[in-house]
């Protein structure tokens, strides 16, 4: 744990009035009163806070003792004690359980929260003046950040589940009366970081409501928008809520065009709906991006060969060819725009007037389906009957006997 990033000590706030005070307004048994009285030694000895706490939480399941403001004001302290031994140890490099610590500062904050709904209760005359606000506030505002920190903490350790916790409650206290002082969603830069970070762990959870809950505020984050906007494409697509998770796909495509998530499944989905000249219009936008993308040259040569322009799949696949000529894509939409050519005359049902013309198409497809072949040789329920059928119009007796032994296995 760097100690660099842990906030300050922060000095012991002893409530001395505190003791003074009856705590509750019902009669009390003698144990609980032994209770009390024991936890207020424990706390004034300035040790044995844990102790502290152990003797009041069973009496705050008492109904009428958990709305007590000063058994709860009491709790918060004997919390706060143990924060204050586990920060001094931190500060002095002495051995502790860091996980511990951060866990400490989180129950800090809770008691703290629960405190303060407490004090804001309107009194006889409908006034609403907390005592314990401004103190409580100033003193969890020093710590807060060790919440994100612990937050961050877990996260390296892949806990994601308890990571999360210690976000939502870090963007979840932001809302609360008790810092409402500090106007967090104004001044808190960390804010839409911590949200990203819970929308993060809930996608490594598969969590889609959680990965929901704060993404809005994680698309602040700027600097990691594009995962934000993968992470709900993933939620949406999981509560298959098709209409949000295309369009979480196409405000991904626009923004980051060249990332490298949204677009092949944006193309793959107007492809299924057959909405050919839409992949079309997507590519052409992408390359203008940048022409170099072979994801754009791929899709645009597809949806050419969809849209059955077959001139200009040829030549938007010789583009991509030029530029890598290792993928395997493009050579099969040329051969198979020089097969359907070949097809559409072959319909006419003329075959010595088109003998020549169906010959030149045969052999211009070969050399591009060979080569399909060879970058891909596990599809053969590609190339087989592609090339059985150019072999077999060419004569070339040898390679469809071949290709026939292979297709008849």
């Amino acid at each position: 744990m760097d100690n660099n990033k842990v906030i300050r000590l922060v000095s012991s706030l002893t409530a001395v009035s505190l003791f003074a005070l009856p705590l509750c307004a019902h009669k009390l048994t003698k144990q609980q009163k032994k209770d009390i009285d024991q936890a207020k030694t424990y706390i004034k000895s300035g040790k044995d806070y844990d102790k502290a706490e152990k003797l009041i939480t069973p009496l705050l399941k008492d109904s009428v003792n958990r709305n007590n403001l000063k058994l709860n004001a009491l709790w918060f302290d004997a919390v706060k004690g143990q924060y204050d031994a586990a920060n001094e140890k931190l500060y002095l490099k002495q051995k502790y359980d860091t996980a511990a610590f951060y866990q400490l500062t989180r129950h800090l904050q809770e008691v703290a929260l629960t405190l303060d709904s407490l004090d804001a209760r309107p009194d006889k005359k409908g006034r609403v003046r907390p005592s314990y606000r401004k103190e409580n506030a100033d003193l969890l505002h020093a710590l807060r950040i060790n919440i994100y920190y612990g937050g961050t903490w877990h996260v390296r350790k892949a806990n994601y589940q308890t990571a999360f916790s210690y976000f939502d409650e870090y963007i979840a206290a932001a809302r609360q009366p008790l810092f409402e002082a500090y106007k967090y969603h104004q001044t808190d830069s960390l804010l839409p970081q911590a949200a990203y970070w819970a929308t993060f762990c809930a996608f490594k959870m598969q969590d889609a409501e959680r990965t929901l809950n704060h993404a809005q505020l994680a698309m602040s984050d700027s600097d990691r928008m594009e995962f934000t906007l993968q992470y709900i494409c993933e939620a949406y697509q999981q509560l298959h809520n098709d209409s949000a998770y295309v369009a979480t796909l196409e405000e991904g495509f626009r923004r980051y065009p060249d990332y490298p998530y949204f677009f092949p499944r944006l193309a793959d989905y107007r492809t299924e709906q057959r909405h050919y000249d839409e992949v079309l219009k997507l590519a052409e936008k992408g390359l203008m991006v940048n022409e170099e993308n072979v994801l754009f040259h791929i899709a645009k040569s597809v949806a050419l060969l969809n849209l059955e322009r077959y001139d200009e799949c040829i030549a938007s696949s010789q583009q991509l060819i030029a530029l890598n000529d290792s993928l395997p894509e493009p050579y099969f939409n040329i051969a198979t725009c020089y097969l359907n050519n070949a097809l559409t005359i072959e319909q006419e049902h003329e075959p010595r007037k088109n003998r020549l013309a169906l010959q030149k198409l045969y052999k211009l497809a070969q050399p591009y389906m060979e080569k399909y072949r060879q970058l891909a040789p596990s599809d053969q329920k590609r190339w087989a009957p592609a090339l059985y059928r150019i072999y077999f119009n060419l004569n070339m007796g040898k390679q469809f006997d071949e290709i026939d032994q292979l297709m008849r296995k």
